[in-house]
């Protein structure tokens, strides 16, 4: 069956640009042009991925992400923002409201391709049967509910946050260089800024309460990578 992917996107020759190219690479599209109509959608009918544009009329695309990560039943749904707003402000914006992906207009076809099937293939790994759970330190891993507690509160994370938190804790006490981090969770050789993965770094540490330079949880190695130190 085909992955559905939903485009909300208010001008007219983008969203049917990116939705004749989706429809190409074989997903099932629906598209709108406003938050409102897109988010009654996708409650009545989940789809497996949301593009969302950020000026949109009425609610905007910010607003929308918000809303979707505080409703259970959307939290775990991969978001990609597809903006004309690309200042490393703006994505920083766009990963604090829980966005998954960002992508700058004007932007490539192949590479919005690759950066869906990237976030489906990693979708795929974790729908496999898994038992695995984790008690580290303070921290409990739950992949059959994809949870995260600490001190039995649910840590409220998106998707690449808990795929990078879950990756370095597999890897506890080694160093997991920066390439490495963004080839598996992105999963395929990064076009982006490796930025990106500061702030997702910067975005765990603040939901774990961790401190940078005095870390619990998350220890940096200076232009090498990231360790998870489980003390």
């Amino acid at each position: 069956m085909n992955k559905t992917i939903y485009i909300i996107e208010d001008d007219d020759s983008i969203r049917e640009m990116v939705r004749m190219a989706l429809t190409s690479f074989s997903y099932d599209v629906t598209d709108f042009n406003n938050a409102g109509d897109g988010l009654a959608a996708i409650y009545e009918n989940m789809p497996d991925m949301v593009i969302l544009d950020i000026m949109l009329p009425g609610m905007n695309g910010l607003e929308a992400t918000k809303e979707l990560r505080n409703n259970p039943q959307t939290k775990a749904l991969p978001i990609v923002l597809l903006t004309a707003k690309g200042t490393e402000l703006d994505k920083v914006t766009g990963f604090d409201c829980g966005a998954d992906d960002y992508i700058a207009k004007p932007f490539g076809i192949m590479e919005l391709g690759a950066r869906i099937r990237s976030i489906f293939r990693r979708i795929g790994k974790d729908a496999e049967p898994s038992t695995e759970k984790i008690k580290i330190a303070d921290l409990y891993v739950n992949n059959n509910t994809r949870e995260i507690m600490q001190n039995n509160k649910t840590l409220d994370l998106t998707f690449k946050e808990y795929e990078l938190l879950c990756l370095l804790i597999r890897n506890c006490d080694r160093i997991v260089p920066r390439e490495e981090l963004l080839n598996t969770i992105w999963g395929f050789d990064f076009v982006g800024e490796s930025r990106t993965l500061d702030i997702h770094i910067r975005n765990l540490r603040q939901k774990l309460g961790d401190d940078a330079e005095n870390p619990k949880y998350i220890k940096t190695a200076r232009n090498v990578g990231y360790r998870f130190i489980g003390v």
